[in-house]
């Protein structure tokens, strides 16, 4: 970090981060990589892509029940600290409980024991809070124009996979998702290494 940030497309983005991680990878330490942007960027898909051990900040969210509507997304709201712990302990190579967040109940509903590999990264809106990014080796930023992004979270609501409904979804994509994550969005760009652009890619995250 703190170089101007390189933008590519999805697949050049892929190849670049991978680069950096073998660059990282050569001695024995844990190589964390932060990946973030907004709702329906593709960061969940361009993490999972990279292999490695995937943590969501979204199971550091609130318990919506506990928050205003409005400050359901805000940063200082989610558990910021406990997240950057747990990457401090998988960087150190011990197991960390990660808390579970379910989107149907809008809560934590347990937690799930998960253990260091070489690669951890760091998926979702809060990756790149400076609480959180400062532990990273690599970090990129995905994005993706608005339509593009309620396209493909619709889809998703369309299966039933988080039990919002298309209706609900679009006033928390509208009222609390997109104006939240745009009061920050300009110090989680300045701290990628990699903008990738995902206009085109139909993936969710």
């Amino acid at each position: 970090m703190g170089a101007s940030p390189i933008r590519l497309g999805w697949d050049e983005g892929l190849a670049e981060v991978q680069r950096r991680i073998e660059l990282r990878s050569a001695g024995d330490e844990v190589v964390i990589v932060c990946v973030s942007g907004p709702v329906g960027a593709g960061k969940t898909s361009f993490a999972r892509g990279l292999g490695g051990v995937v943590i969501s900040t979204d199971d550091y969210l609130p318990d919506y029940s506990s928050v205003a509507m409005h400050e359901r997304d805000d940063p200082e709201r989610a558990d910021l600290e406990l997240l950057a712990e747990h990457l401090r302990e998988l960087t150190a190579g011990r197991a960390a409980a990660i808390p579970r967040w379910s989107f149907k109940e809008h809560r934590r509903v347990g937690h799930c024991v998960v253990e260091p590999g070489e690669l951890v990264v760091c998926e979702g809106i809060f990756a790149l809070h400076e609480r959180v990014a400062a532990g990273g080796d690599v970090c990129v930023f995905v994005e993706a124009s608005a339509e593009a992004r309620w396209r493909r979270w619709e889809e998703i609501e369309e299966t039933g996979e988080r039990g919002w409904g298309a209706q609900a979804a679009r006033e928390h994509f509208e009222g609390v998702a997109e104006p939240t994550f745009a009061k920050h969005a300009a110090g989680y760009r300045a701290r990628a290494d990699v903008i990738v652009v995902n206009d085109e890619r139909r993936t969710i995250g």
